[in-house]
Parts: structure tokens; C-alpha cells; sequence
């Protein structure tokens, strides 16, 4: 993964048109609501940068992000997006939840665009690496734009902090990016 870990709660004052999973929308669709969102909620949204995911690892992240959430939002049932609470108390999960609950895809858009904004600002310090192309998760992405990734990648040999990669394995291949932001090999 590139970039930071964006974590969202939003607990909505009313319903608002066109919120839905984020991944359905287009940017200029999620860049709308998002507005809309922030005028008609309490919020709250949480980032971790590359380094301190790396430090504490993924799944400590969303715990604390969790916990941070909802001493920001209390009072409230707590819905996570997934399978896992992560030792969090006092919160259901839900799979696909951005999907079928209005305040989680509000969530999900929040943290999207919040990443995505993150990304273009990591794309214009580092235009090599081509951020702007994928401010998703590159874990996310179909293989072969993985692979062009991890090739641009290895091509600048280092990464900066706040954008190193992780393990990445493919049923297709190997490609093994680490240690330090070294890229050490590339197939």
C-alpha cells in the first residue's frame, strides 16, 4: 500500500442525495458529497502515514482508529466496514457495509477523498512514481497495473517514507518490494 491508512466515522444530521460506496461514485461525484457530508454530520476521520502502519502494523491501526472514533463520536452504535472488530468493544461488523448502510458508504466517501487528496499532493512531490494514476490502494488494483506500479517503483530504486510499499504477492507472480523502501526485486 502507498500512502497513508484513512479511517472515517460520520454520524449523518439527515440523509443526502447520492451517498453510496464510494468506489461507485466518480471523483467529481465523491468530491460533492464529501462537501455535502461535512455541512450535515459529525465527523470524525483518522489517518495513518506509511510509516506508522508500518511501525505498528495494519490491523493495530484500525484498532486505534477505532478507538479514536468513537471517543470522538460517542454515544453511538458503531458499525464497521468488514469481518474483524480488532479487539474494539462495542462494535459490530458488517461485510460490505458501504455497500447497504448510508452512514458507512458517507464514511467510506469521507475517507476516500481525504486519501485521494493526500495522494495527489504524494504524485505532485514524487511524480515518478506515479500516485496520481492509482490513489487507491495498490493492493487493489488489477495485476497488470500492479505490476507497471512495482516496475516504476523499482526503476527509482528508493521510496520515500511516506509512501513504501509492502510485501506484494500475485497468484500470477512474485513481486517482493521491502525492507526500507528498498525495491529488491522485481519479475
Amino acid at each position: 500500500m502507498a500512502g497513508p491508512l484513512v479511517i472515517a466515522g460520520v454520524v449523518l444530521y439527515g440523509m443526502i442525495k447520492g451517498v453510496m460506496d464510494s468506489k461507485k461514485l466518480s471523483e467529481k461525484k465523491r468530491e460533492e458529497i464529501y462537501i455535502q457530508i461535512i455541512q450535515n454530520s459529525r465527523y470524525h476521520i483518522v489517518i495513518f502515514d506509511a510509516r506508522q502502519v508500518d511501525d505498528m502494523g495494519i490491523s493495530e491501526c484500525l484498532r486505534q482508529g477505532l478507538l479514536e472514533i468513537m471517543h470522538h463520536l460517542p454515544g453511538h452504535d458503531y458499525l464497521f466496514d468488514g469481518n474483524c472488530t480488532f479487539g474494539v468493544q462495542n462494535i459490530e461488523t458488517m461485510i460490505k457495509a458501504d455497500e447497504k448502510i448510508f452512514e458507512v458508504s458517507a464514511a467510506s466517501i469521507l475517507a476516500k477523498v481525504t486519501r485521494d487528496r493526500i495522494m495527489i499532493e504524494l504524485a505532485a512531490l514524487y511524480r515518478q512514481y506515479g500516485f496520481d494514476n492509482h490513489k487507491g490502494s495498490l493492493f487493489f488494483q488489477p495485476f497488470p497495473e500492479i505490476r507497471r506500479q512495482v516496475r516504476r517503483i523499482a526503476s527509482h530504486k528508493l521510496m520515500p517514507d511516506n509512501a513504501r510499499q509492502s510485501l506484494i504477492q500475485s497468484t500470477q507472480g512474485l513481486i517482493s518490494l521491502i525492507v526500507n523502501g528498498r525495491a529488491i526485486e522485481v519479475e
